[in-house]
């Protein structure tokens, strides 16, 4: 696997939106995410999507600003299409929740749900995380990659594999 591509509503946050009479203004992004996509991002390139368009601009906030990852706008009824046109569908790992997401998992080499996505798209998916979105689930994602694909057994593995803690190679937050 060379990409993991991941849905932020859902999967990065807990999924609601927080809105006053100004329109939308709070996602909420949960612990240890970013620092386990940090690890993960020496095996694989990791990238972004979001089909929020009113809540694009929250989203690039935390995944591209503070993160520094590429985040897409890319409608929910598209990804499939968007993902082939960039990348070979056998070698890309795809995390989502909602119930179109399940167009892309059918498609894909691997897919992850969280543990509160969809019913249909928990069926589908190779992977469903114990967590739910917003609340570690793409890091126990990211640690079950790391296992799964790279032979990694614990997190105590890569820290003395590549002791990069030492070296300030680990960009943790």
């Amino acid at each position: 696997m060379k990409f993991f591509i991941l849905d932020v509503d859902g999967v990065m946050t807990n999924g609601n939106f927080y809105y006053s009479v100004e329109g939308k203004v709070l996602k909420s992004f949960g612990p240890d995410d970013s620092d386990a996509l940090s690890i993960l991002k020496k095996y694989m390139s990791i990238e972004f999507i979001t089909g929020d368009k009113k809540g694009f601009n929250i989203s690039k906030k935390r995944i591209t600003d503070d993160m520094g990852y590429k985040l897409s706008l890319v409608s929910t009824m598209r990804r499939k299409e968007w993902i082939q046109e960039k990348y070979n569908l056998n070698d890309v790992i795809y995390m989502g929740d909602g119930i179109f997401d399940v167009l892309v998992m059918n498609a894909v080499g691997y897919s992850i749900a969280p543990a509160n996505a969809d019913k249909n798209a928990i069926d589908k998916a190779d992977f469903v995380t114990e967590r739910i979105g917003g609340n570690r689930a793409v890091s126990e994602a990211c640690l079950h990659i790391l296992k799964k694909f790279y032979g990694l057994q614990s997190l105590e593995d890569e820290i003395n594999s590549r002791n990069k803690l030492d070296t300030g190679e680990w960009n943790i937050c």
